[in-house]
């Protein structure tokens, strides 16, 4: 009796896991978070927030896969080339080569766990004056962030790049959709994203509910 009441409470557990993670799969995209961070903290200095532009933000996720999972790369000389944005990052997010606007700042942050957006907004992307004063930067008009973990974990990337193009006719999507890549996630695409998390999301939870099933179980005597 008691070996079935465990089953079934662990099977209990799985589904509800499995139903909490496709809800956080439907309501939570954390580069649409993180944008509504900066732009929140744009306002709070008295600068004007920005245009989320899902065709700048779709390059900034092909930004952080140029570093190939690098993380000791984030902030040396390193960066991906000026020229790849034309030649490789806005061809495979299908963004019209003649909407492209010149890329005026960019903020890339990594490390090893991942975080929710407000910290990694406050903890890894503006731990130094020179991205405060990127992200502050009153000229901008557009902003676009992605988060891409590697390898189906971390390190985790977090990408900010803004413009000064014109709204509604600068990094322009042919079709008006960018070309999805995983893993990852990438701002103002009007859809829900979990990709930033890779494996370690899941296996944090499994490990919770393992660990309550074995408390039932011992309690109950089993």
């Amino acid at each position: 009796m008691a070996t079935s009441l465990c089953i079934t409470i662990i099977c209990i557990l799985f589904i509800t896991s499995s139903s909490a993670h496709d809800e956080k799969n439907v309501t939570n995209n954390p580069a649409d978070q993180l944008v509504a961070i900066v732009n929140s903290n744009r306002t709070a200095h008295k600068a004007s927030s920005l245009g989320n532009n899902p065709g700048l933000a779709c390059i900034a996720l092909q930004y952080i896969k140029a570093y190939q999972g690098n993380c000791d790369d984030v902030g040396k000389s390193k960066k991906p080339a000026d020229s790849e944005f034309a030649e490789t990052f806005a061809p495979k997010c299908g963004v019209e080569s003649s909407t492209l606007a010149p890329i005026t700042g960019r903020v890339l942050g990594c490390q090893s766990e991942y975080v929710n957006p407000d910290k990694a907004f406050t903890e890894i992307l503006t731990m130094k004056n020179r991205s405060l004063n990127i992200i502050y930067n009153t000229t901008y008009t557009e902003v676009g962030a992605a988060v891409s973990g590697s390898g189906g974990g971390g390190p985790y990337f977090w990408c900010l790049l803004f413009s000064n193009g014109k709204s509604n006719s600068s990094f322009l999507l042919e079709g008006g959709a960018a070309k999805i890549t995983s893993p990852g996630c990438f701002s103002g695409a009007n859809d829900d994203c979990s990709g930033a998390y890779g494996w370690s999301q899941n296996l944090n939870l499994m490990f919770i509910f393992a660990g309550v099933f074995a408390v039932i179980c011992y309690t109950i005597g089993v």
